[in-house]
């Protein structure tokens, strides 16, 4: 439902919406150093608000786009209505204008523009008693100028040695992992993964969850070997890696069912069966999907296994499972 215009709402859009009054506005009242940056004969009004929705009676906005010494830009201006001014008005600035960066770049661009934030003030307390930058905003703004002015901190796994990965404690194997997930066989990573899961730095259940991961994720084709041969060298992990391993050998039986089933209705639809026909066979399969995992779950459950960890490899939900368990 649209927003009633507010009196200082109508003025200010009725003046500067016109182009050549805002021509004249920004000519007077840029900074000389910000001025010299912009075209103002390819000054164009833009459509479209930043201002959201239970604030338009207190503030209006207006966008401009022009060329400028750097490319495309655009020019924003916002006026405050209420009487008191906003102490965080310079972030809220920075906000509308990354909206308007976002735009530009939804609209097909590759590079941000410049977006020069344009603060129209006619309130009660004179003059505006606030900063209006943003960085100022922060308890301790040259640190926050040191932060933002740099580049962000990056993780980058695919350049870190594997050596110096078997050093980062609990985050090792999942960091080990899912730098080699798209290699062809995971398994040559054998024995850095017995030695992690030798330093008992992972919980039972992340360790069920980085094996799903790189069940669903990871391009080895024998996962259920690799599983054994974990088993085999870290006797303490044993039992729950051989857990695992059975339950992915019942669920490799069982998608075995389930595709011979799945190739029957296809043969089926071919030689033309009924449209009912093929709609009982295709209930069968997802009643035979929750059987299936149903057992994985009842088994896991007779192993000790947490629940958390049994709806995560199973996808059974919480009512599913405490059914099982009576």
């Amino acid at each position: 439902m649209a927003q009633a215009a507010t009196p200082h709402d109508s003025v200010f859009k009725t003046f500067l919406s016109r182009v050549e009054t805002a021509r004249d506005f920004i000519d007077i009242h840029l900074p000389p150093d910000l001025r010299t940056l912009c075209d103002l004969d390819t000054l164009r009004l833009e459509s479209g608000s930043f201002v959201e929705d239970d604030l338009h009676p207190y503030y209006s906005d207006i966008l401009y786009s022009l060329k400028t010494t750097s490319g495309d830009g655009y020019i924003y201006v916002l006026i405050e209505h209420q009487s008191s001014p906003d102490k965080h008005m310079a972030f809220r600035l920075m906000r509308y204008a990354v909206a308007a960066m976002q735009r530009h770049l939804e609209a097909g661009h590759s590079t941000l523009p410049l977006v020069i934030p344009v603060l129209f003030y006619q309130g009660r307390r004179s003059p505006w008693p606030w900063s209006l930058n943003w960085l100022d905003d922060f308890q301790q703004p040259q640190l926050a100028r040191q932060l933002y002015s740099s580049p962000f901190p990056l993780v980058d796994i695919t350049v870190i040695p594997d050596e110096e990965i078997m050093q980062h404690r609990s985050m090792a194997a999942l960091t080990l992992i899912q730098k080699h997930i798209r290699q062809r066989d995971i398994a040559l990573l054998l024995d850095r993964l017995a030695n992690l899961l030798r330093e008992k730095h992972m919980s039972g259940q992340q360790i069920a969850v980085l094996i799903k991961y790189m069940i669903q994720a990871g391009e080895t084709h024998d996962v259920k070997t690799l599983l054994y041969e974990l088993a085999r060298r870290v006797p303490q992990q044993g039992d729950k890696l051989m857990t695992i391993a059975e339950q992915l050998k019942l669920m490799g039986r069982t998608e075995g069912l389930l595709q011979g089933i799945q190739e029957g209705i296809q043969e089926g639809i071919r030689e033309g069966l009924q449209q009912g026909i093929q709609q009982g066979l295709q209930q069968g399969i997802l009643e035979g999907q929750r059987a299936a995992r149903q057992e994985i779950a009842r088994q896991m459950l007779q192993k000790g296994f947490d629940k958390d960890a049994i709806m995560d490899m199973t996808g059974l939900t919480q009512d599913e499972l405490q059914h099982l368990c009576h």
